[in-house]
C-alpha cells in the first residue's frame, strides 16, 4: 500500500538544529530530534510488523487504534506528532496567520489572541507530558484540545476527533534543558517559530 507504515522513513528536520535559537536551543533540538523522535520511530516500525500494521497507512492505523497495543500507540503517535511538529517550525515564523486559516481563526475563535490565548492554556494546564493541538473537524471548523502522552485527535480513542493544523509538544524533554520548570515560557516562545505558511497548507489540505 502506498504511504504504508513499511515504507515511513526517518526524516531530517529540513533545517538545522540551531535555526530555532534563541526561542528553542540547538541542544534541546538535537536530542529531541535524533534521540527521543527517532527512538519513536525505531519502535513503531517493529511493532507495526509484529502485529500486522505495518501494510496500514498511520491514518488507518490511528482510526483502528484501540484493535492494537498502547505501545504501538504511543510510538506511531510519537513519531506521526513529530514530524507534524518539526514542519510547523521555522526561522523567524510568527508573523500570524493569514489566507483561510487567519480568517478561520478569527470566525471561530472571535481574535488571534483568543485563539492564542485558548491554545497557551491548552498547553500549560495538560497535566504530566502530552500535545496541545489547533484542529480542524469534519465540518470545518477549528477548535483547540490536547491529548496525554503522545495520543493525537486522528486516533479513534481521542474524545476530541478533528485534523490536527498545528501542534505543540509540551512534554519535559521539548523543553527542560532551557527552561526548566517554567512551560508557560517555553509555550510563549513557540508562538515565536510557528511556520504559519505549513499550518495554513495544513488547513487547507481536508
Amino acid at each position: 500500500m502506498e504511504n504504508s507504515i513499511s515504507k515511513l522513513e526517518f526524516k531530517s528536520l529540513g533545517y538545522e538544529y540551531n535555526s530555532l535559537e534563541p526561542f528553542i536551543d540547538a541542544q534541546t533540538m538535537e536530542l529531541h530530534h535524533s534521540k527521543h523522535h527517532q527512538t519513536y520511530y525505531n519502535n513503531m516500525m517493529k511493532s507495526a510488523a509484529e502485529h500486522g500494521a505495518d501494510q496500514l497507512a498511520l491514518q488507518q492505523l490511528f482510526g483502528r487504534m484501540s484493535d492494537f497495543p498502547v505501545f504501538l500507540r504511543n510510538n506511531a503517535g510519537g513519531h506521526f506528532n513529530h514530524e507534524l511538529f518539526w514542519s510547523i517550525l521555522k526561522l523567524n515564523g510568527g508573523e500570524g496567520p493569514h489566507g483561510n486559516l487567519g480568517q478561520a481563526i478569527v470566525r471561530d475563535f472571535g481574535s488571534f489572541d483568543r485563539f492564542r490565548e485558548l491554545f497557551s492554556q491548552a498547553a500549560a494546564t495538560r497535566f504530566g507530558s502530552g500535545w496541545a493541538w489547533l484542529n480542524k473537524d469534519s465540518a470545518g471548523k477549528l477548535f483547540v484540545s490536547s491529548t496525554p502522552n503522545q495520543d493525537n485527535p486522528l486516533m479513534d480513542i481521542t474524545p476530541e476527533k478533528g485534523f490536527p493544523v498545528l501542534g505543540l509538544d509540551v512534554w519535559e524533554h521539548a523543553y527542560y534543558l532551557k527552561y526548566q520548570n517554567r512551560r508557560p515560557e517555553y509555550i510563549d516562545a513557540f508562538w515565536h517559530v510557528v511556520n504559519w505558511h505549513e499550518a495554513e497548507k495544513r488547513y487547507n489540505a481536508l
